[in-house]
């Protein structure tokens, strides 16, 4: 005769075999068996920090180039931008690492569709293979680079000043059109961030070009 303990024992034994199976059979509906994992960056995201990736590194040649015996006003908005953008930098270079993405794109504003995406596209949309490619803004040529590289006293101060205004104006221009294309998310806040950083030291760039009756680049 069987004792009533190996009788519960056995009916133990019973229920937790039966949540076995049952928990087999439900596993899948549950649990993926591979979880695709979400990109880390978008297409837009990717291409907007590679493009200022690289737009980036001319903003830091340029201040490198600069005389150091320029006037202390100038000098220290070299400095000035020399720091803010080596951390965005490190940042978007941090970003593109995590995503798996090259520092630098074989596409340069693909990203941006159009020439005038960022005036009829608000949705973060994967440019088109065939979709044409932009000229990157504002950068310098290298003659120009080498032309400041050479140049001393006013003349720096003033090429300095009109290339990096230009440069900003380009890259207020890129960043404002990311802004617009993505819908939330650190690039974007980025993205806007340097509107609002280059805007103001842009404006200050304008001031010191007046003060020495210099006008800015076509």
């Amino acid at each position: 005769m069987t004792s009533p303990r190996w009788s519960r024992l056995a009916a133990y034994a019973s229920v937790a075999l039966l949540l076995l199976v049952l928990g087999a059979a439900l596993r899948p509906l549950v649990v993926a068996e591979n979880p695709v994992a979400a990109p880390i960056l978008d297409a837009v995201e990717i291409g907007f920090a590679q493009d200022m990736t690289a737009h980036h590194e001319q903003a830091l040649i340029m201040a490198q180039r600069l005389d150091r015996g320029v006037d202390p006003s100038v000098s220290r908005l070299a400095d000035q931008l020399d720091a803010t953008q080596r951390i965005e930098l490190g940042t978007m270079l941090g970003w593109l690492r995590l995503a798996n993405a090259t520092p630098t794109s074989a596409r340069p504003m693909a990203w941006m569709g159009t020439e005038t995406a960022a005036s009829h596209q608000h949705s973060a949309t994967p440019p088109a293979e065939n979709a044409p490619v932009v000229a990157m803004p504002g950068l310098a040529t290298m003659a120009e680079l080498d032309a400041l590289g050479a140049a001393r006293g006013r003349d720096a101060e003033v090429l300095f000043l009109q290339l990096m205004f230009r440069h900003h104006q380009g890259g207020m221009a890129m960043a404002a059109a990311a802004d617009e294309l993505l819908p939330s998310g650190p690039v974007k806040e980025l993205a806007r961030s340097m509107v609002q950083q280059q805007g103001q030291e842009a404006g200050l760039m304008g001031m010191l070009l007046t003060q020495r009756h210099a006008a800015p680049l076509p």
